[in-house]
Parts: C-alpha cells; structure tokens; sequence
C-alpha cells in the first residue's frame, strides 16, 4: 500500500502511518497541482521528508486543468527536480492536459539534467495517440475505477502489460460492483478483471505481472 500525499501536512501523514507498520505500507509525497493555490512548494522542507526510507514516490505532480492555476507548471518542474535529485519515480497526475504535460515532459526529457524513466501517469484517462507518446517515453500507465466510466480500452489492450500499473486512488473513484462505499485497496480486483476482459487475457496474469511492475516501478521487495 503507497499513501499518496496531497500537500505537506498529509504527505508528512503518510509517511507517519508508514513508520507504523513494519513492511507494506509506503507514502509519496508532493504538493497536487490542484492545491498550489493553497501552499507554497517548500523543496527543502519536501526534500527532508523525501528522503525518509518510507517515501518511494514524488507525486502526485502535474498539470489540472479542471482546477487552473498559473503556479502549476512551476511546482511541477520543482517536483522534477526533487525526484531527479533523489532518484525517486514519479506519479504524474493529469486531468484535461494532455497537450501541455507531453510538452514539458519532452522538454525535461531532452535536458541532460533530467531522468524520467521513472514515471508514471496515473488514473490514465487519454487516447491511444496520446498514451503511445508517453510509452515511448518510457513511462507506465496506471488503471483504476475510472475505466468503467472513460473509454480506455483501446489503450488498455495495446499497451504492453509490463508497463500497466493497477491502482485504487481511494477513497474517490469505486468501481461500480461497490455501488457508493469509499473506495478501498481490495477493490482493485475489480480493476483488474476489467483489464483482463479487454486484453483477453486471464486475471491471476493480470494481477501477477501488474503486481511485479508496481515492485518494480516503486522500488519494491
């Protein structure tokens, strides 16, 4: 289990409930694009708290275009920057800005200062043109609830599995089977049947290969 931040009070949260349990639970932490109209970005203070063994992930960072906000572009090439100087993968988080997320990646990705090998584009609500783009950037795309509600299957089918990540982002975002319960990590099934109805596939090799991408991804045991 990843306990995604949404600013520093919660991102230092989760790293407090990770320091709970022994093994199998984790945190990321940034600033949500959606909340630089509320805090200023600390890199410092965010640094100090990326650096605690718990923290696998920068993110969710990026672009949202439902809640716009001049700073955005700013905070998300300082949360670049912050994953790049810790070696740390990165969640990307995108809502109706495709566009303007490609074009920042491709321009980070040209910078010999930048590695972003490691990221990954949650809660993927795009087309196949646009997913291609990122793929051959060598990013992963992540899955959750909202398939049954967006139209992703093309994607979803010709996408190579080793790059899909299956994921919650609770407590939004339920699959349909749980009508309106606060969305929980066992509901992934969910998630990952769909996919393998799309791929044709079966779900334990659904479940087994998207279990090893997120190990590997995240850095994991």
């Amino acid at each position: 289990m990843i306990n995604v931040g949404s600013d520093f009070a919660t991102s230092k949260m989760a790293v407090e409930i990770a320091h709970e349990h022994k093994e199998g639970v984790y945190a990321a932490v940034a600033l949500h694009p959606i909340h630089v109209k509320d805090e200023q970005f600390d890199y410092g203070a965010f640094k100090d708290l990326a650096k605690n063994k718990k923290v696998v992930a920068i993110g969710e960072t990026g672009l949202d275009a439902m809640y716009p906000n001049a700073k955005q572009e700013e905070v998300f090439l300082e949360h670049l920057r912050l994953a790049n100087e810790l070696k740390l993968p990165v969640i990307l988080h995108c809502r109706k800005a495709h566009k303007e997320l490609l074009r920042i990646l491709k321009q980070e990705e040209r910078s010999p200062a930048q590695n972003l090998w490691r990221a990954a584009l949650h809660c993927f609500t795009g087309s196949w043109p646009e997913a291609k783009q990122y793929l051959n950037m060598g990013l992963y795309l992540g899955f959750n609830g909202v398939i049954f509600k967006y139209d992703v299957a093309e994607t979803i089918k010709k996408a190579p599995l080793e790059r899909i990540l299956i994921e919650t982002d609770c407590p939004y975002l339920t699959p349909p089977q749980e009508g309106n319960k606060r969305n929980e990590p066992a509901f992934v099934k969910y998630v990952a049947q769909r996919i393998a109805e799309i791929r044709d596939d079966k779900v334990e090799n659904i479940s087994q290969t998207t279990t090893q991408n997120a190990k590997a991804f995240f850095g994991l045991k």
